[in-house]
């Protein structure tokens, strides 16, 4: 199939046929989908084919100036905050346009289902559906609208929620308030959960009932609704034995076995793997593949280092490093490259990721119990998720206290500000979340969605230049609109 960009102004009746075929065929010619199969064919694409986590991790404060000679111009403009200039694989313009891909598959599937009668039948069709719909609503709108705050949701700029495939060849979109948007998320997720099922011969590759809610209590965390957080993740418990990961099975394994566990569809843990085009895994070799912007080997041991941990000890991930720990890195990524013509060693690559898994989830439940003000909870918690990442971890002396969380993690004036008021010990517990969650998923982007929510500033140094900073409320913070976006008339972010 030719690859070709779909952008939102382009997402007419994808079918399952090669896009330029289904283009180019007349409307009586086009696949008809008329049946369960071809529905269920559909939806394989209702996931974005695209991958974030180069562009949110590198927008982080997990990453520094290695001092690397090659530059490569994506990732200079991620570390600055800048539009990109670039549009093709593991850039922000290639993840909008896969979004609204995926968004378009979703809607297509849900009209076919309408024609059908909605039949029950169908239901387990119809919350993926929606499940994925509102998954890729939610990273449209938290890349590139600034962050959920109710106070001003209802003026701050959204992205358009599409909800109907589309019927014209050109179609003008008018972006939806935050809170419109945010409703309309909910509305997705609350109509299409009771409709999940794990009935797949792979579910981790689908909207199952556990990624669903655990994509659930992601979103109603970001809105402050601790109640709905702890009541998706009430099958967890408080001690989900063989649930998360096993970072101690992990140093068994050689580095590349490590980096091929790590997005298994059979890893407990892991609840939503797709696997969309990405060179991401080159980011820390040598030669030009390197980027200069990543987890400095000079500076991991401020996030990594021992005595970083909560106990005083060692982290028990894995740590690497290439050109003499210029970077370093955490192995999780293994790119499958798909020769399209082997004598000309040209074709496509591919990366295992993981979307969603139960050490975000559990962990989404711990802030919750916070929040609630349940702290003896949260230890408890919080301590059976540490024993699983700290290295010679002792049950008799290794225990969390209230004490030993504020003296590690104390307030800082004006440093965690997210929408909702925070006590003293609150912030401290939240801090503690934040920078557990911060070095679990290392290089995944996931720190990203922490700053923005918590809108804590981040300084990027470059050598020989004036530092960066992204201060608090910066309008950075939401992505600018791609300009292929931009030019066919969606509204810009102010800067």
């Amino acid at each position: 199939m030719k690859k070709i960009k779909i952008t939102l102004f382009l997402l007419v009746l994808i079918g399952i046929t090669s896009c330029d075929d289904f283009l180019s065929e007349k409307p009586d010619n086009r696949t008809e989908i008329d049946t369960p199969e071809k529905i269920s064919e559909l939806l394989v694409n209702a996931y974005p084919q695209e991958s974030y986590l180069d562009f949110a991790e590198t927008m982080s404060d997990n990453v520094f100036d290695s001092g690397l000679t090659n530059t490569l111009r994506k990732n200079e403009q991620n570390y600055n905050w800048e539009i990109q200039s670039e549009t093709d694989t593991d850039t922000q313009a290639a993840y909008w346009d896969a979004c609204y891909s995926a968004i378009a598959h979703a809607n297509k599937a849900l009209e076919a289902i309408e024609e059908l009668g909605s039949p029950k039948s169908l239901n387990p069709q119809k919350g993926e559906a929606l499940l994925a719909r509102a998954y890729a609503h939610y990273m449209l709108v938290s890349f590139w609208s600034q962050r959920y705050n109710p106070a001003t949701a209802d003026k701050d700029l959204g992205i358009p929620y599409v909800t109907k495939p589309e019927t014209v060849l050109v179609a003008k979109y008018k972006r939806n308030t935050v809170a419109e948007v945010f409703d309309f998320i909910q509305k997705d997720i609350e109509e299409g959960l009771p409709f999940l099922t794990n009935d797949y011969s792979e579910p981790k590759f689908h909207f199952n009932k556990d990624a669903g809610k655990a994509f659930a209590s992601r979103f109603y965390l970001i809105k402050g609704n601790w109640d709905r957080v702890i009541e998706l993740s009430n099958d967890l418990g408080s001690k989900p034995v063989g649930k998360l990961r096993d970072y101690a099975a992990y140093k068994l394994d050689d580095f590349q076995t490590q980096n091929m566990r790590y997005a298994k569809s059979d890893e407990p843990t892991n609840l939503l793997v797709v696997s969309p085009e990405s060179y991401y895994a080159r980011a820390s070799y040598s030669g030009t593949s390197a980027y200069r912007f990543f987890l400095s080997g000079t500076r991991y041991n401020e996030i990594l280092g021992a005595g970083t941990n909560i106990f005083g000890k060692s982290w028990l991930y894995s740590i690497y490093s290439r050109n003499s720990f210029v970077t370093a890195f955490v192995p999780k990524f293994y790119e499958y490259f798909k020769y399209t013509n082997v004598t000309a060693n040209i074709g496509q690559g591919f990366l295992a990721e993981v979307l969603l898994s139960n050490d975000e989830f559990f962990l989404n439940r711990i802030e919750a119990h916070i929040m609630k003000g349940q702290i003896a909870l949260a230890n408890t918690e919080l301590e059976y998720f540490m024993a699983t990442r700290t290295t010679g971890y002792t049950a008799t002396t290794d225990i969390l206290t209230q004490a030993k969380v504020i003296a590690k993690y104390p307030v800082i004036d004006n440093e965690y500000t997210p929408f909702y008021a925070l006590t003293p010990v609150q912030t401290s517990y939240i801090k503690a979340i934040a920078e557990t969650r911060r070095r679990d998923f290392i290089h995944e982007g996931m720190r990203w969605f922490d700053v923005k929510r918590f809108n804590i500033e981040v300084k990027h140094e470059i050598f020989n230049q004036p530092t960066n900073i992204l201060t608090k409320d910066d309008k950075r913070r939401a992505l600018q609109i791609p300009l292929h976006a931009s030019s066919n008339g969606i509204e810009t972010n102010p800067r």
